[in-house]
């Protein structure tokens, strides 16, 4: 399986919609939020909205990782893995933990703009643990990537990515903050996993642990992605 994990990393670190949506994009619309009209001079914001699209790009790369699923139906590419010693399990498992893998550029590259170009200062047990919990919190939406594409066409897979990718940051706050939302829009908010996704990182540059009502919304999300996942991938093997 480790040998499926880097041919499934390398194809998707080669694909150059990837970098540019999925790295270059996030870095490029935070450094154009917290610049543009003085926003580069407000301290907080550059430090929350870097949490925010680093997030959001997250969000966007896990999410891609269905649109991979998606293509390897129509090339064949899924039935050739059936007639290999992998399991189903391992076959799902080694596609999420592509993108678990594939989600670090996309956040590495938004905190190193904060911290290079735009002056953010944290401690150094701040940066890493703002990098190891929004890895991990990604979790979620790359099974909901991965539930799309094999749901899904590969052309359908790509549009309900990117609704799911837009819809989710911004009634989440990956772009603005909540507190500029009507007040029935902020009490949503609250229960979507992009908000959640981003108060992990967001509670470790306040200097506090993740609230556990962070936490217990993520893990609810999981859970249900998790098992959209699986009986698309079912429906998938029964299609086939």
């Amino acid at each position: 399986m480790l040998d499926y994990l880097r041919l499934e990393v390398r194809r998707t670190l080669r694909d150059t919609g990837f970098v540019i949506g999925g790295v270059a994009m996030p870095v490029m619309m935070y450094l154009l939020f917290t610049n543009l009209g003085g926003g580069g001079d407000d301290g907080g914001w550059k430090t929350g909205s870097m949490i925010g699209m680093a997030a959001y790009g997250a969000v966007g790369s896990a999410l891609n990782t269905g649109g991979g699923v998606a293509e390897d139906r129509v090339t064949g590419w899924l039935r050739q893995l059936r007639v290999t010693p992998m399991t189903p399990r391992e076959v799902v498992l080694g596609r999420a933990l592509t993108g678990s893998v594939t989600v670090l550029p996309a956040i590495a590259a938004v905190l190193t703009a904060g911290g290079v170009v735009n002056g953010v200062r944290l401690a150094a047990w701040q940066w890493a643990a703002v990098a190891v919990l929004l890895w991990l919190g990604s979790v979620p939406f790359t099974l909901l990537g991965l539930g799309n594409g094999y749901r899904l066409t590969a052309q359908t897979t790509g549009v309900a990515n990117m609704a799911c990718n837009l819809g989710l940051s911004v009634v989440g706050g990956l772009w603005f903050p909540i507190t500029l939302f009507p007040g029935w829009l902020q009490s949503v908010s609250v229960y979507t996993p992009a908000n959640r996704f981003a108060e992990l990182g967001m509670s470790v540059t306040d200097g506090r642990p993740p609230a556990l009502g962070a936490v217990a919304v993520l893990v609810a999300w999981l859970l249900a992605f998790g098992s959209y996942a699986v009986v698309s991938y079912r429906r998938a093997g029964r299609a086939a």
